[in-house]
């Protein structure tokens, strides 16, 4: 079955045939008129009307499209709304304070104004608070051992924050004076250079914080004090479910510096630091953030009072916003509470229900069916006439442009006491734009050849689609081995952006777990019985290439190596890349010629020199963000059907 049937051209005469045909006429009916030319003003008239008729013909044309788009309208096929991009946006205070700074939800930050360019604008979804803390107590907790406390150590003679002879799993644990969840940390250390036999730009070390889940990842923004060598501050960001906990005999909110296994072969430490003083406070916090704009107290009109009335929204389309929303109803002073819903099919006549369309930004109120009685059936209320209809608040926004860079949202549209600075520092991902009539057009036999049953694969990607446009690939994978075999699992890649050569953070390609429970209860609900399903990220295999090229004369080597380096990673990108350019397929293996085809097609690269070019499967290193462990080089590099790749530091050198 195709995925669009062909429309039938009613009438394919176009301009030129109706002027001949015409002129022919004119010649059969009128032989005395012989000056046929386009001066001749008969000529004249005959193109004026070949051209009117030309139109009707392109209209009467357009007749089996509007036929076909009423009839998905019939089955009810409706435009997909746009997704929102979401992040997470940090902000700074410009001092420490003694209380604790509140940041309320929907809180508007955004990108800088420019000359061509309008500001995104984002809003916080949740409350904020910045908790203030100071350093409380410090504890030495070896690998195997329990903690020991150093506070008393602090001063002139410090303490070494590791073992003698420093092993992994040993670890410096700082208490702070309160929990500080979701909030940035300044722990500032007093070194001495006694942490030998290091690499100081990236030591084996990884910081954490104690939650209710045990120990979690911080964010390290910065790190001054090269691996624990020198003096300097250190800026962490603390996760969410940071909480006070009793370590050491001591409660403290705490975190821990831990020495892990160095990655590359890179050298670790010969001799533990020698820490002499700590100190601590918050300087910020980080917040989730939407694409969308939040307006509140929206007056639509009056009501005519007739049933199926629709109120055009300001502004659209529409974001879906995690609290319901409201309309409230006025009528002679007595004001009245609407509640939303998805459709009206349960709804009685007197239940104060309304339809919000995220794509066309419309308010529906329910309609009345004439019954074979002749009488009508109300489904849902109707406002009384002159009744004056206010929307509580809503969500505008989304689409693919919201899916910024990191650092790109930098200003603070709302007030906030003491914030000086606002900043992203992950890019934002899960935007898309709202769907096309064309896309629509092919999703609708689609969906009569399924009718909202999950059966086959196509099934079960098309649904999962449509409760999660912010998924930028879905696909479905029958297990065939193991336990689940027979089940289905079903693979989700979201939006993401890139930087400026095209590379991706690992940690962006985990679509959030709102979207994978939606995409999960929409599939158990349309799944056959018996049918196992698993909703889950793509798997990745991590790969380096390391490539080796000629520039051609007259090109800049820097430049070269930029676009070998872009190059690359579009060839294995997971939403642009492949022999298609719509993403790598799923399960395709990486062979090493595809890499030298990839740098035939770069300008500056001189393939009449030779090119040394060789892949690498990488081993991700465990707790420690985006960093592997490469392997011995390969032709080719299977993968499973789960699984796609994912660029790991692609390393190029340009000889001139």
């Amino acid at each position: 079955m195709s995925d669009v049937l062909p429309a039938p051209n009613l009438d394919d005469r176009h301009f030129q045939q109706l002027v001949d045909e015409a002129k022919r006429l004119v010649q059969q009916r009128c032989p005395e008129w012989t000056d046929h030319n386009v001066s001749d003003p008969g000529v004249t008239l005959i193109e004026a009307v070949a051209h009117m008729v030309d139109q009707l013909i392109y209209r009467l044309n357009r007749v089996p499209d509007r036929n076909y788009v009423k009839f998905l309208e019939m089955i009810g096929v409706a435009l997909r709304p746009p997704a929102a991009a979401r992040g997470e946006v940090t902000l700074w205070l410009s001092a420490p304070q003694p209380q604790a700074v509140l940041v309320r939800a929907d809180t508007e930050v955004a990108t800088p104004r420019t000359d061509i360019h309008a500001p995104i604008v984002f809003s916080t979804t949740t409350e904020l608070s910045i908790v203030p803390s100071t350093f409380g107590h410090s504890a030495g907790h070896p690998a195997g051992g329990d903690p020991v406390e150093t506070t008393g150590s602090l001063g002139r003679r410090g303490f070494a924050c590791f073992s003698a002879r420093p092993a992994v799993g040993d670890a410096l644990l700082v208490g702070l004076s309160d929990a500080v969840p979701s909030c940035a940390v300044l722990v500032r250390l007093v070194c001495e250079v006694a942490g030998v036999g290091v690499d100081p730009r990236r030591p084996p070390l990884v910081w954490e914080a104690w939650t209710s889940a045990g120990w979690r990842p911080c964010g390290v923004d910065r790190d001054e004090t090269g691996g624990l060598n020198r003096p300097g501050d250190i800026v962490l960001h603390v996760p969410a479910g940071h909480h006070a906990s009793v370590i050491a005999r001591n409660r403290a909110g705490w975190l821990r510096c831990r020495l892990v296994e160095p990655v590359d072969e890179r050298p670790t430490y010969t001799a533990s630091p020698q820490i002499t003083s700590i100190s601590a406070w918050t300087i910020g916090g980080t917040v989730p953030m939407v694409h969308a704009e939040v307006v509140r107290h929206e007056y639509l009109g009056r009501s005519d009072g007739t049933p199926g009335q629709r109120m055009p929204l300001q502004r659209h389309p529409l974001v879906p916003s995690e609290e319901p929303v409201q309309l409230i109803v006025e009528d002679d002073g007595v004001r009245s509470e609407w509640a939303q819903v998805s459709h009206f099919a349960d709804s009685s006549p007197d239940d104060r229900h309304f339809r919000l369309d995220l794509s066309s930004g419309d308010i529906h109120f329910g309609p009345a069916v004439r019954t074979q009685a002749g009488g009508l059936r109300h489904y849902g209320a109707v406002p009384p006439i002159g009744a004056t209809i206010t929307l509580s608040a809503y969500r505008t926004g989304g689409g693919r442009e919201g899916n910024v860079a990191t650092g790109a949202v930098r200003v603070l549209k709302t007030s906030v006491p003491y914030v000086s600075r606002v900043e992203n520092r992950a890019p934002a991902i899960g935007g898309a734009d709202p769907e096309s009539l064309e896309s629509a057009k092919i999703r609708g036999p689609l969906l009569l050849r399924s009718r909202g049953r999950a059966v086959t694969a196509e099934d079960f990607e098309e649904l999962a689609r449509e409760v999660a446009p912010d998924a930028a690939r879905v696909h479905c994978v029958p297990t065939m081995t193991g336990n689940d075999a027979g089940g289905i699992r079903v693979l989700v890649v979201p939006h993401v952006a890139s930087d400026e050569v095209g590379r991706v953070r690992r940690a962006d390609l985990e679509p959030p777990d709102a979207t994978l429970q939606r995409i999960t209860a929409k599939l158990d609900e349309q799944r056959l019985v018996g049918t196992r399903l698993l909703v889950a990220p793509a798997e990745y295999v991590w790969l380096t290439a390391v490539v080796s090229v000629n520039a051609r004369p007259r090109f800049d080597p820097e430049e070269v190596r930029l676009a070998v380096l872009r190059a690359l990673y579009r060839l294995f990108h997971p939403l642009e890349g492949g022999p298609a350019g719509r993403g790598w397929p799923f399960g395709r293996s990486v062979q090493l010629h595809e890499v030298h085809a990839a740098l035939a097609q770069i300008r500056g690269v001189d393939m009449a020199q030779e090119v040394e070019a060789s892949i690498y499967p990488a081993v991700p290193a465990t707790d420690q963000g985006d960093r592997a462990r490469r392997q011995g080089a390969v032709q080719r590099l299977d993968l499973p059907p789960t699984a796609l790749v994912f660029s790991y530091e692609h390393q190029v050198r340009v000889r001139s």
